[in-house]
């Protein structure tokens, strides 16, 4: 059973990796739910997915539900709803047995985002006598002046950043689509002190595409970003809890916004398909305003 559903789980993935070019990290989501999923039906009621009905879909998500918090739910079902949905289009079963589920509501929280103190302290914590310290500066004054994903910095080549056009063209981590977005002047400076003073160092005589790399010469990872903005936040005292690996993503958007950007601009700066996922940060930028008259004004 476990064999014939991981079987259908293959082709499921191959056929919407082909359709809509998702990305590596969406079909591993995929795969993960959709593998939970396939274990709790053969072990409870002996079947494969193909044989899944509704009253298996409402056990096994009230088991889940149990469990897991309501972002990780709603996103099992929406694995489950993008499986059974493709089976019906496709006339491999008659009916989706995942119809009439009812997603749980998701209270998005919003981004931690630092103020443009803190963040101009960060961009000037790397030591630029060095060549990871030229890097660290580059990456980060890149991720704050274009709204970068960390995906999507450790993977931009170089042959996609224009300094002289003053853009850079990213493919988003999320879907496969492209944006052009603007360079400024300090972004382009620091891009450009690395590339000539620094890349080659850390590459040693090696040859890699990706514009960041490591003190290897190898390509950055996710992982490795996340620890490199850790270690400087520590060192200009931004608490752990006021970080995240796009904090200086959040800190673009919000900073946009305060400063009086218009809400669809941003939404393509950001690379984001519905505005509703870019309108978060005027509440960001909302509570912020709210603290600052609290703060500031004599009867707040």
């Amino acid at each position: 059973m476990l064999a014939a559903s991981s079987g259908q789980i293959d082709r499921f993935l191959d056929q919407i990796w082909l359709g809509d070019g998702l990305s590596a990290n969406t079909l591993a989501s995929y795969r993960n739910d959709l593998a939970i999923w396939a274990h709790w039906l053969a072990d409870a009621r002996g079947l494969t997915l193909l044989e899944a009905d509704r009253d298996a879909v409402q056990a096994f998500l009230a088991r889940q539900s149990r469990d897991l918090k309501a972002a990780t739910l709603a996103r099992r079902i929406a694995s489950l709803r993008r499986f059974y949905g493709y089976q019906v289009q496709n006339g491999v079963l008659p009916a989706d047995p995942c119809a009439e589920l009812q997603a749980p509501k998701r209270v998005r929280p919003l981004p931690r985002v630092l103020s443009e103190d803190v963040v101009a302290a960060l961009l000037a914590a790397p030591d630029l006598a060095t060549a990871a310290g030229l890097r660290d500066r580059a990456m980060f004054e890149l991720m704050y002046a274009c709204g970068l994903r960390v995906s999507e910095l450790v993977a931009l080549p170089l042959s996609q950043v224009y300094l002289r056009e003053k853009f850079v063209q990213v493919l988003s981590g999320k879907g496969g689509k492209q944006r052009l977005v603007p360079l400024g002047d300090y972004a382009a400076e620091a891009v450009l002190r690395y590339m000539r003073e620094a890349r080659q160092d850390l590459l040693a005589g090696r040859s890699e595409a990706l514009l960041f790399v490591n003190q290897r010469g190898e390509p950055l990872t996710r992982q490795g970003m996340w620890f490199i903005i850790k270690q400087y936040a520590a060192r200009v005292g931004v608490p752990l809890a006021a970080l995240s690996p796009h904090v200086l993503r959040h800190a673009f958007a919000t900073h946009l916004l305060q400063h009086g950007a218009d809400l669809r601009a941003l939404q393509m700066l950001l690379g984001h398909s519905d505005i509703t996922t870019t309108q978060i940060y005027t509440h960001v930028a909302r509570e912020r305003l709210k603290q600052l008259h609290r703060e500031h004004h004599p009867r707040g």
